[in-house]
């Protein structure tokens, strides 16, 4: 008797080969359901409906395809006992050998803007998980292929071996079937979640993507886990060397803070260990990049770049000018990756969608785990508040917002002194702000005259204040709320600074 498939997929990528395949060199019957049959059929492969071998239509608008003794029969028999085989017999079910489904595109469906609940319920697949799990449970006796990238390796599997995949390969196809209705399963209850504003137990399911050559330092061991497909799993790199756990991490807050720019002037950003120190906006995107690396050209030096604008030519060859591990832009045009092919070490990577980030962050800490939303809002300057005698220009409103967004993303205890949309210094990751303010000014020096100062916690005291001021700051802002507000807002007035308070505090441990 010909060997039995059952293909029933929402992704229909590369299942009429599959198809052609099993037909022409292995003598498969198929079996199909919906869409999946109209497929194989328009293809003019021999197929038989799902509704046809089971004497049952397809219902409830197709709700109801797969659900069925002569499907689920023919998938769950242990092939190798008598008594299986008799009931199969007896009930005129065939066995099958092989199992191709994947699911309802659920996640796909919520990312959607202002998608309704009834849309997002109808894309929760019912029958696709309950093949998977029986097929993943009998993989003794058959394979099940959730994913389009194995169809090549199974068909491989079958010329090699004799027409049947080897218990190895049905093994890791199980593990992917499993891993797959868990991670559904996972979106599913998250989604409801949120609905019911509950918290959930937490289900974190990810897939190796890579190991990577090492962590943070030599001695420790680091593998780079799949959660789903979308941020740097859809990026591409164009060259250089494989990425590492610290390129990977800096990549990310190069992500985030680059996207505060997404919709203004072109943006450039150079990261060091996940802080800013330098970040600019101007009319080009070379002159951007230039602003931005000359506010520290000392740490740049083999630093990240991250830029809110495709990759031109004159901002290729800016950057060609230093040492740096990687660079990030949502596209690169022809000429700008000529010019930096040069460089065969430097890491060059597109990603399109700078948007998509993770809405939560998850810390391990000793028996547990730490979760908390992500901080990607976007601060509205109509909330914020002038506190002082003195109020901001236009322009100094703009240096005041610009400032804020970069102070986001430094590294707690954080001060970035700025002018003219450029960083001219940062003070990251101080364990006190008088500290953090020192070395802020002392970065930016002279050039601190007439610029703005961002922290991003309040002042408990006004000496950050006078330093301030007495280095030429001339506006400040910080989410305000210590108990000693008005001795700050005192000084500021005092000294003829202008200083704004945003009620928001955006501390970065």
């Amino acid at each position: 008797m010909s060997k039995l498939a059952l293909l029933s997929v929402s992704d229909k990528t590369g299942i009429v080969e599959l198809a052609k395949a099993l037909v022409t060199e292995f003598g498969f019957d198929l079996i199909s359901s919906g869409g999946t049959a109209q497929t194989l059929s328009d293809a003019g492969l021999p197929v038989t409906k799902v509704s046809d071998y089971t004497g049952s239509p397809e219902i409830l608008g197709g709700r109801v395809k797969t659900l069925h003794p002569r499907i689920h029969g023919g998938i769950l028999a242990r092939q190798d006992l008598e008594s299986d085989l008799a009931e199969l017999s007896a009930n005129d079910i065939r066995p099958f050998d092989l199992v191709v489904v994947n699911l309802y595109p659920f996640e796909a469906t919520i990312a959607q803007p202002n998608v309704t609940l009834e849309e997002a319920i109808e894309k929760i697949d019912i029958g696709g998980p309950t093949l998977l799990r029986a097929a993943a449970k009998n993989h003794a006796h058959l394979t099940v292929l959730c994913n389009p990238s194995r169809y090549g390796a199974y068909l491989e599997e079958l010329r090699s071996q004799g027409g049947r995949a080897s218990l190895e390969f049905r093994r890791a196809c199980a593990l992917e079937g499993f891993e797959m209705t868990a991670h559904y399963d996972r979106a599913i209850s998250l989604y409801f979640a949120q609905l019911t504003g509950k918290t959930t137990e937490l289900n974190i399911t990810a897939t190796p993507l890579q190991t990577l050559r090492y962590g943070q330092n030599t001695h420790q061991n680091a593998t780079w886990y799949k959660t789903d497909a979308t941020g740097w799993t859809t990026a591409t790199q164009l060259q250089g060397k494989e990425l590492s756990y610290n390129n990977l991490v800096d990549l990310e807050a190069a992500r985030r803070i680059i996207l505060e720019f997404s919709g203004d002037d072109p943006a450039a950003a150079v990261l060091k260990h996940t802080n800013p120190c330098g970040v600019a906006i101007a009319p080009t995107l070379a002159e951007a990049y230039e602003r931005a690396f000359n506010a520290d050209s000392v740490s740049a030096f083999g630093g990240i770049v991250a830029l809110n604008r495709p990759l031109d030519a004159a901002t290729a060859t800016a950057l060609k000018k230093t040492f740096l591990e990687c660079i990030v832009a949502p596209g690169c045009e022809p000429e700008a990756q000529e010019i930096l092919a040069k460089k065969a070490n430097l890491r060059v990577l597109i990603l399109p969608d700078l948007t998509q980030g993770p809405t939560a962050t998850v810390k391990a800490i000793a028996g547990g785990l730490l979760v908390q939303a992500s901080d990607d809002g976007v601060d509205d300057p109509q909330t914020w508040q002038v506190v002082t005698q003195k109020q901001p220009t236009e322009s100094q409103w703009a240096e005041l917002q610009f400032a804020w967004q970069v102070a986001k993303h430094v590294k707690s205890n954080a001060i970035v002194v700025t002018s003219d949309r450029t960083t001219l210094g940062v003070g990251a990751g101080q364990m006190n702000r008088v500290g953090a303010v020192s070395i802020a000014l002392a970065q930016a020096g002279e050039k601190a005259q007439g610029a703005c100062l961002a922290s991003d916690g309040f002042f408990p005291f006004d000496d950050s204040v006078r330093t301030a001021a007495a280095a030429g700051i001339t506006t400040i802002i910080q989410p305000g709320g210590s108990m000693r507000d008005q001795d700050s807002i005192a000084a500021a007035d005092e000294l003829g600074l202008v200083m704004v308070c945003t009620g928001k505090r955006h501390f970065l441990h």
